[in-house]
């Protein structure tokens, strides 16, 4: 559409700004009349990619400089509020005249209704700011070519890619999670969770693919498929779940009016009743939209915890470790629980609460292994009424 290929030559910053103000005006309504995540998030970063090159092409800041998107805008997973992050990456210490023409590229973007936050460094700079921080590590990895200087940014990936370790990142991304679940109360369950920092939300699946793109494996969920990280089914439930958070948060988005990533609850009431959710004798329509997140952000919690063993067996490849016997059904295999059969849970679904009972009882346990996470995760559909009506399934319980 016309609205959508603005900044030609001659075109002035107003007219650039209502070209990016129709632009992202049809987009929301395209979106809302058909919810596509991916499409609108990969359409926006398009968008805002169509003007920021030719405001750089007009303007010329550096001579040998190249322009990076990062972040989520380096992802090309753009929503409608967020932060447009760039790097301009220059090939040495910018002249005065060059500093000047660099101020003056930053302001007209914001002067055409562009969000940006931006950072000017050279190759030697960005090596030495990953070296001191993991956002910015992370910010790089994903870092993408926008314009100028391409061999500048090959550059660049050869000279990260040299200086990573993909152990020591996998650590400290590992750290950094625990850090933020820590912040959010160690729950998915808030009464306003955060779709992008709470444990279960966006965050928990872009360590995953950030720590995978890292180990040189891919950053794609059929990636992590083929390379045997995870099951297709599994897959599938991720691509699912993020699609669902995705779109709450594009809602959440047009609905504030600005970057609102919690699920306040001045909002829930309007976003139930865009994703159609009514009203039940128990439950009000808000209720019914929290419980599919809650659903959503338990199955991420899940997959999220099988994946970071995974990819942490993968990093670390270990001597065999120490069983210890428990008992006839489950061991202890290091500082996690193991079933002993990965059917167990199925053929005797007590088993289900056994396994918390031992995690309980056994302080020195951490955690499961993956394989009896995903045993278990297969397992939850035999708790039925008939499981609940158990004495022993609710003595157990009691215990």
């Amino acid at each position: 559409m016309a609205a959508t290929q603005p900044a030609r030559p001659g075109t002035t910053v107003s007219q650039i700004r209502a070209q990016l103000q129709a632009a992202r005006g049809a987009l929301r309504e395209a979106y809302l009349r058909r919810a596509r995540p991916h499409a609108l998030l990969r359409g926006h970063s398009n968008l805002v990619d169509r003007i920021i090159k030719a405001i750089w092409r007009e303007s010329q800041p550096a001579a040998g400089a190249a322009l990076l998107a990062t972040g989520g805008y380096g992802r090309a997973e753009l929503f409608p509020f967020s932060d447009i992050d760039v790097l301009i990456l220059l090939a040495r210490e910018p002249s005065s005249d060059e500093r000047s023409r660099l101020e003056f590229l930053v302001g007209q973007l914001w002067d055409v209704g562009l969000e940006v936050g931006h950072s000017v460094r050279t190759i030697a700079a960005c090596l030495a700011a990953a070296e001191a921080d993991i956002t910015v590590r992370t910010t790089l990895l994903e870092a993408r070519f926008l314009a100028g200087s391409r061999t500048l940014h090959r550059k660049l990936e050869a000279a990260l890619h040299q200086a990573l370790d993909p152990a020591s990142f996998y650590k400290a991304k590992k750290l950094e999670q625990e850090q933020r679940h820590a912040k959010h109360q160690d729950t998915p369950y808030s009464l306003e969770p955060n779709l992008k920092e709470a444990p279960g939300g966006l965050r928990d699946l872009h360590v995953i693919q950030w720590i995978a793109r890292a180990a040189g494996i891919g950053s794609g969920w059929r990636d992590l498929e083929t390379s045997g990280l995870i099951q297709h089914d599994e897959m599938r439930q991720l691509s699912r779940s993020e699609s669902v958070l995705q779109n709450l948060r594009i809602r959440l988005h047009y609905l504030a009016g600005r970057r609102e990533d919690r699920l306040v609850f001045d909002l829930q009431n309007a976003l139930a009743d865009q994703l159609g959710d009514s009203e039940t004798p128990t439950r009000r329509a808000s209720e019914v939209m929290m419980q599919r997140y809650y659903r959503t952000a338990k199955t991420i919690t899940q997959l999220n915890t099988i994946l970071m063993q995974n990819l942490g067996a993968r990093l670390f490849p270990k001597s065999e470790v120490e069983l210890q016997p428990l008992n006839e059904r489950f061991r202890a295999r290091g500082e996690l629980l193991e079933a002993c059969d990965e059917e167990l849970f199925e053929r005797e679904p007590l088993a289900v609460l056994e396994s918390f009972l031992l995690m309980q009882q056994h302080h020195e346990l951490q955690g499961m292994t993956a394989p009896t996470l995903r045993a278990l995760w297969r397992g939850r559909r035999r708790i039925d009424s008939r499981f609940r009506r158990d004495p022993v399934a609710r003595l157990m319980f009691l215990q």
